[in-house]
């Protein structure tokens, strides 16, 4: 069986969803960069080891990404998941784990990476907007997607309403590209895409508003 790594910064609630989720795989570890991550108390009472990495214990971000590297080699996972993690990762530290590294973004990618995703969108009067799986690279926000969700902006949205929308759609998604990792059926191809094999794809289309 496949294991997990986690790594979050805060309250952790796409942690909580991959480990109320009956994954094909075990989590071996929760690790924070931040000891107040409320996140740890929700592994701990799943039974889950948790470790605290703790970024400004560290002079620079090398330093920092070498610790943490080596606290989650002790753990020999198969997969790192982001949930949540607020730290820019170094090259060194991107590399290391490349086709293993993976990310939960709030956006529907390549548009809006980075912060305030929903106020992003919100501003720009956008009528779809959703959430990316993906793998890590050394170009943020941009790696390989392994799955996407879309959810209409409704016209009374505000940035909290549109995050809960979406963030219902993080945990669905997560746990389903991780259950497809732990199974083998994510490769990335020559030209660097996240193919999902021996999977039929859906020609469902989301309009919104919608049509007459």
């Amino acid at each position: 069986m496949k294991k997990i790594v986690i790594l979050i910064s805060g309250r952790g609630s796409n942690m909580q969803a991959l480990l109320e989720a009956k994954l094909p795989c075990r989590v071996a570890a929760v690790i924070s960069n931040r000891a107040d991550a409320e996140g740890l108390v929700i592994a701990k009472a799943h039974g889950i080891p948790t470790t605290v990495v703790e970024h400004r214990d560290y002079m620079d971000r090398d330093s920092f990404d070498a610790a943490l590297a080596k606290t989650i080699d002790s753990f020999d996972p198969d997969i790192v998941a982001l949930a949540g993690f607020m730290r820019i990762l170094t090259t060194n530290f991107v590399t290391r784990y490349h086709g293993r590294l993976i990310n939960i973004h709030p956006s529907l990618l390549p548009t809006y990476g980075g912060l305030d995703t929903h106020a992003r969108a919100l501003q720009d009067g956008v009528k779809i907007h959703g959430c990316t799986v993906h793998f890590v690279t050394q170009d943020l926000d941009h790696g390989p997607i392994i799955i996407q969700a879309a959810v209409p902006v409704l016209r009374d949205d505000t940035e909290h309403t549109l995050a809960a929308r979406v963030l219902r759609e993080e945990h669905r998604i997560y746990a389903q590209a991780i259950r497809w990792l732990c199974k083998d059926k994510v490769v990335l191809d020559e030209q660097g895409h996240a193919i999902l094999q021996h999977r039929k794809q859906s020609g469902f289309t989301l309009v919104s508003p919608g049509l007459d």
